[in-house]
């Protein structure tokens, strides 16, 4: 597993944290949480949003997202609130 906490030494800097499809989304790094240890959350203010292409997508003034490695989908809840069967998506 990646160290992230390694992300603490990065606040304040321009960050890019790129996707194995080609996207991206670039950033300052503003905080991480939790404070200390491994890092679950990030935030990054005036964040681009970049596809594939190299297209900015969006620009947001601030962005809360989870640098992690994605492990799963699953679907949490259905549509109305309805209680459905847990479905894994990629099996």
């Amino acid at each position: 597993m990646p160290n992230y906490a390694k992300l603490h030494d990065l606040i304040s800097h321009r960050v890019k944290i790129e996707y194995d499809t080609g996207a991206r989304v670039t950033g300052y790094l503003s905080s991480c949480q939790p404070a200390s240890g491994a890092v679950e959350f990030i935030v990054l203010s005036e964040a681009k949003l970049i596809d594939s292409r190299g297209r900015v997508v969006r620009e947001v003034g601030e962005l809360t997202m989870c640098p992690n490695a994605l492990v799963g989908i699953a679907i949490d809840e259905g549509p109305r609130g309805r209680d459905i069967p847990a479905a894994r998506i990629g099996t």
